[in-house]
């Protein structure tokens, strides 16, 4: 357990809390900041999730052979897209109702995203990867966290900060701590990492990809190509 590793779950459990008080105010700095986030998240799915969604089914075709196909944790990462879109529509169908009606949606998108946050933070906390590395790869994913959290704030402020917050930070630091004291198999590690990145494509395709109207594209593609060029150079000299 290296030190890097320690202070991203602190890290992420600190962006769940104070959220809410990190986003700009201005329309046009909070369209921008949306933007930026919008286009390194977008760059994280291609440059970094699709590739190790391809690495861990080609380890489990190499490790079972006859008794794996080619596409079991696509299956899983359908999956989890499938539950995502669900939790999301439901909430969607409840911005227009009655304030009563809305709470129940709210702690569903609560309970989601805590066991969500917890599943991320044990892939994290459960690998190799050390220094600069973790560094790199965790802000995008935090990053990706002050995207959720801004938007369950958006959607009922007053639970969010009085509640909603601690159970967020809580499904962070749950996570992070079973990483650290229990070892699971390479094939639950991977099943994990898909269903994660299931729900991670489609929330950053549907809800962090900035609409038309509020989108900055100067920055969305400063965001892109940043982060693009930075995890490529990496790769090349570091051998990520």
């Amino acid at each position: 357990m290296s030190f890097e590793i320690i202070m991203i779950g602190l890290f992420y459990a600190i962006i769940y809390l104070f959220a809410y008080r990190f986003i700009p105010s201005d329309k046009l700095k909070r369209k921008m900041w949306i933007s930026f986030v919008g286009g390194m998240a977008a760059a994280y799915v291609f440059v970094y999730v699709l590739p190790n969604f391809h690495d861990h089914q080609h380890a489990i075709k190499e490790e079972y052979g006859r008794l794996a196909t080619q596409t079991e944790l696509y299956f899983v990462g359908l999956i989890g897209l499938l539950l995502f879109y669900g939790v999301q529509k439901y909430a969607e169908e409840g911005i227009q109702s009655k304030k009563a009606s809305r709470e129940p949606r709210f702690w569903v998108q609560v309970i989601f995203f805590a066991i969500y946050n917890m599943l991320i933070s044990y892939s994290i906390v459960s690998t190799d990867i050390s220094g600069v590395q973790a560094i790199f790869y965790a802000t995008a994913i935090g990053l990706h966290f002050l995207v959720v959290a801004h938007d369950l704030w958006r959607y009922n402020p007053y639970l969010y900060i009085k509640i909603g917050r601690f159970i967020m930070a809580s499904g962070v630091l749950i996570g992070w701590m079973v990483g650290m004291w229990l070892a699971m198999s390479y094939l639950i590690e991977a099943i994990i990492f898909a269903f994660i990145s299931g729900a991670m494509i489609l929330n950053v395709l549907s809800n962090e990809l900035p609409r038309h109207r509020e989108a900055h594209f100067p920055t969305f593609a400063f965001g892109v190509i940043l982060y693009t060029s930075a995890t490529m150079v990496l790769k090349f000299f570091f051998e990520w």
